[in-house]
């Protein structure tokens, strides 16, 4: 496990004046909260106590998330997205009680970056494909970066013919190679490639503007 993957998985302490939940009104005894404190206390769903619950697990592990997102992602805003995906799904899976090892709070948010991370890539890598296979060039009036209208790609898409459109769903979404899309489709992988040319040069007249999906 490299260092960043580490510094996730830490459970750092913060000193509290309470008597026995986080977030109560201050008392005279000082008591350390661990982020399995936290954890249970928001599974619990005390009034006022798991609010404040929330925003403390929030603000420990967020910082570490988004330094994640930037080592594996490269990216601002896809790290700052990260954070948003993996704290959300943290504290809806607290409150509904599906994570009963609460001291391994930390380890559970690494692996759902992880996950989280992984997804994003393949989302971005799929957006590229389909940049580079249907992008129309742009005119000169066009600025650049336009060159992929998502609306009209999905508009183009819903005028194929049913087995086009699931062969180049199959390809470019699911990230199928022509055997595995054979084998689910039963057809030949041959027959694969010919149908799936023939979609993609449909699918370039329609974003063009050049022609119609018949």
């Amino acid at each position: 496990m490299n260092q960043p993957d580490i510094a996730l998985a830490s459970r750092p302490r913060l000193t509290r004046l309470s008597g026995g939940c986080y977030g109560c009104r201050p008392m005279t005894q000082r008591l350390e909260v661990t982020d399995g404190d936290l954890a249970r206390t928001i599974t619990a769903g005390e009034s006022g106590s798991a609010e404040h619950a929330e925003t403390e697990l929030y603000r420990r592990f967020a910082p570490r998330v988004r330094l994640y997102g930037l080592r594996h992602l490269r990216d601002d805003d896809s790290a700052r997205d990260l954070v948003q995906q993996v704290m959300l799904l943290t504290i809806e899976k607290l409150r509904g009680g599906a994570i009963r090892e609460a001291d391994q709070i930390g380890s559970f948010i690494l692996g759902v970056s992880r996950t989280m991370a992984i997804d994003l890539k393949r989302r971005e890598r799929r957006r590229e494909r389909l940049r580079d296979t249907f992008a129309v060039e742009p005119s000169i009036s066009e600025p650049q970066g336009s060159a992929l209208d998502l609306g009209r790609l999905e508009h183009c898409l819903g005028r194929l013919a049913e087995r086009e459109r699931m062969i180049v769903l199959l390809t470019f979404y699911a990230e199928r190679s022509a055997r595995q899309v054979g084998d689910e489709m039963t057809m030949t992988e041959g027959n694969v490639r010919v149908t799936r040319h023939r979609a993609i040069g449909k699918l370039r007249a329609c974003m063009s503007g050049t022609g119609a999906v018949q």
